[in-house]
């Protein structure tokens, strides 16, 4: 019988043990955007844009800027941002953040009044939802580990009702996830071989909306204002674990455990953003982003688990310990504050010709970190992170008399530096103890995007009429 204890409390605390890891800490962060862009040449210039942007990356940056467009637009990029981040020397292994982003405007008129819909898509060419479950003592890069693993969508509408006033709102949507497993049979604690045990897997991905608006002045023909919301959003990771058997004909056992945590967390922000035509060639840009990182809700799952193992008849060996109710998690608090994060953006009309023309550009962000002091129990691993990008890009017009209208080209490439720093523990004792952490991001990428003339179908439809 001590053999078949023994396998017992390796069968259970197996079992208990991996249904455990799913009342871990996920890792919890915004989408890719935020952090990597939303098209080239937003991304050149810093992300400073909410006065600036037009075409598709709009949806993201400032939906109001979509009514700018006079003929229907799609565009398509594609980006790779590859980590090198390190503690204490040794590289963290964060995945790379990978994918397409494409989207479309179609604009119109109603009552005269011009306006347009646009429609753009985040999606990673990896995994469209990845969840990975940590212990809160774990260190990670909280706004970076697992980030690449979403699905990003946003459609918005937009008005331009006087010449010089954009205004636009709409809905993004993030997946979030659901998922059960159940597990049922008999266990042979004797002869583990001849266990019969049968197992179900069902997850899901449910959709999670969050508003976002924005406005767009035009103070004459060298200067305009925006201002930008984005609402907060919380992608739930609900899961739940049903197991139930008999062990070797002594008894049954019955473990039900449900735990429930925010594995995405985007909090609410504000823009106010301008841009300057300084010469007819030279534009610069600047956008403050205030973000409410003091709401954010750690990623600890709570966890309700029962767990029945009724003595056989004759009672409990004296050889054999029953596993117990795992005990609730301590979730410790985590402090973050509000940051404003100021951006930067140039670009110069380098290449004049009417049918071709070039652009340069720049930009700089500095996102100082927002995570308090990690001396105790947690381990939440952030950095201030200066990111310095540049860009080129081109515009070719009427390249085929069948197809009129503009193509165009961009390209990026954007370097962050995590500073790197040391942090100290209150406790001698502590499980993970001091360490040092920084490292950098390398953010590549090439967006291509065709805007129809809209004048020139208009005419050929006229033609067509006549």
């Amino acid at each position: 019988m001590a053999r078949g204890s023994s396998v017992l409390r390796r069968s259970a605390a197996a079992a208990l043990g991996g249904l455990a890891l799913l009342a871990a800490a996920p890792p919890a962060h915004a989408n890719p955007p935020d952090t990597f862009g939303f098209g080239s040449r937003e991304t050149a210039m810093g992300g400073a844009v909410a006065a600036e942007t037009r075409g598709f990356a709009a949806n993201y940056y400032n939906p109001a800027a979509l009514a700018r467009s006079r003929g229907l637009e799609i565009g398509i990029g594609y980006f790779r941002a590859e980590h090198a981040l390190a503690m204490n020397g040794r590289d963290n292994g964060v995945d790379a953040v990978k994918g397409m982003n494409a989207g479309f405007v179609a604009p119109g008129t109603f009552l005269g009044i011009p306006f347009a819909f646009g429609v753009a898509v985040h999606l990673p060419d990896d995994r469209i939802s990845r969840v990975r479950a940590l212990r809160q003592e774990q260190p990670r890069w909280e706004l970076y580990d697992n980030r690449n693993q979403r699905l990003f969508l946003a459609a918005n509408l937009a008005i331009e009702p006087t010449p010089w006033l954009w205004i636009g709102g709409g809905l993004s949507f993030m997946s979030s996830t659901r998922g059960r497993l159940d597990i049922s049979g008999s266990a042979n604690v004797f002869r583990p071989d001849d266990s019969k045990l049968r197992h179900e897997v069902d997850a899901d991905l449910t959709a999670v909306r969050y508003p976002q608006a924005g406005v767009r002045v035009a103070l004459g023909e060298r200067v305009a204002l925006a201002a930008v919301y984005r609402g907060e959003f919380q992608l739930a990771l609900d899961l739940t674990a049903h197991l139930f058997g008999d062990i070797s004909g002594l008894t049954t056992a019955l473990y039900d455990l449900h735990t429930r945590s925010i594995n995405n967390f985007l909090p609410q922000q504000a823009v106010l953003g301008g841009s300057w035509a300084v010469t007819d060639r030279l534009k610069t840009t600047l956008d403050a982003t205030w973000i409410n990182w003091s709401a954010y809700v750690a990623p600890v799952a709570k966890l309700d688990a029962v767990l029945e193992i009724p003595p056989p008849p004759s009672g409990w060996p004296s050889t054999v310990t029953p596993p117990t109710t795992p005990a609730p998690t301590r979730v410790e608090s985590l402090k973050m504050y509000d940051r404003i994060v100021p951006r930067v953006g140039l670009e110069w009309h380098a290449l004049g010709e009417k049918s071709a023309k070039g652009f340069l550009r720049a930009g700089y962000e500095l996102a100082k970190s927002p995570i308090a002091a990690q001396s105790g129990l947690t381990n939440y691993v952030d950095r201030d992170r200066h990111s310095l990008s540049l860009g080129v890009g081109g515009a070719f017009q009427d390249l085929l008399p069948e197809l009129p209208g503009t193509l165009t080209i961009d390209g990026h490439v954007q370097v962050s530096r995590l500073s790197t720093e040391t942090t100290r523990k209150a406790s001698a004792a502590d499980y993970v103890g001091d360490y040092t952490a920084g490292g950098s991001i390398l953010n590549v990428g090439i967006t291509a995007g065709f805007a129809f003339d809209k004048r020139r179908d208009d005419a050929t439809a006229k033609a067509v009429t006549r």
